[in-house]
């Protein structure tokens, strides 16, 4: 059993220190960090990677997405909020038994949503990050196959023509805003998961570029981008082959190009 911590005392201190780093929702960060830790020490030690930038999310070793706990690790991608929608939009596009595929697939996050919310699928998920790999497969043991590789590349050439739905949480941060991204992302997650190139759209060309090779007729390509960058992405869905068209959330501040290949 683990030690209990005095909880009011100690929660109130960790939330003036939270706050003093910056911290904007420090009583929630307080009470996620005292029941993560196991005694005064430890506290400690989480309370001071947490002031000096760390994500929380990889302190904790897991991030809440869609309803579900994410297994993470130091140096993965942390999912974020807005990315339900894109998840959300995927699910609701699929059946039991269609080929899903979810490709910079981070921790497993989307993948995971899909296979709770649509069991029965053929579910697969790559990315290039080594440490991704290794959280996709903890997360989504028993439902989906984890490939390592870049983009398409990773993929079973068995897939091609078949996948129903291709989701894609891309790196879509243009090069030179990187720079100006909360230290928390800047510092701590992998550039090669922020970095989308001049215009951020860099990964979504490739993407678009081989949708149609992979997708069955009629099946959907989804990708995460920003209000700024939807149309030119749904441009380049649309040179491509693709019927497009760009959704939007704004309560999460989320935008997602959808593009279908005809059948």
């Amino acid at each position: 059993m683990r030690p209990l911590i005095p909880q009011l005392a100690d929660q109130s201190e960790t939330v003036l220190r939270l706050r003093a780093a910056g911290c904007v929702f420090a009583e929630d960060e307080a009470r996620l960090l005292h029941e993560a830790a196991v005694g005064a020490s430890e506290l400690e030690e989480l309370l001071a990677r947490r002031i000096a930038g760390e994500p929380l999310e990889q302190i904790l070793g897991w991030a809440g997405f869609g309803g579900l706990r994410i297994l993470l690790e130091p140096g993965v991608f942390v999912p974020r909020a807005r990315t339900e929608f894109l998840a959300d939009r995927a699910a609701a596009l699929l059946c039991p038994g269609d080929v899903a595929v979810d490709l910079c697939c981070g921790a497993g996050a989307i993948a995971a949503v899909l296979a709770t919310r649509v069991p029965g699928l053929d579910l697969h998920a790559a990315d290039v990050q080594t440490e991704a790999v290794r959280c996709a497969r903890r997360n989504l043991a028993g439902h989906a196959r984890v490939h390592s590789g870049d983009l398409y590349a990773a993929l079973p050439a068995e897939l091609a023509g078949s996948v129903r739905v291709l989701v894609a949480n891309t790196p879509y941060v243009p090069t030179d805003a990187i720079a100006q991204l909360p230290p928390e992302a800047r510092d701590h997650e992998p550039h090669l998961t922020l970095d989308g190139g001049p215009d951020g759209l860099d990964v979504q060309r490739r993407l678009a570029a081989g949708a149609a090779r992979w997708l069955a007729p009629g099946g959907y390509l989804l990708v995460e981008t920003s209000d700024e960058q939807g149309p030119t992405a749904a441009r380049v869905f649309s040179e491509h082959g693709l019927v497009a068209d760009v959704l939007s959330e704004d309560e999460v501040g989320a935008t997602v190009v959808r593009g279908r290949l005809p059948c």
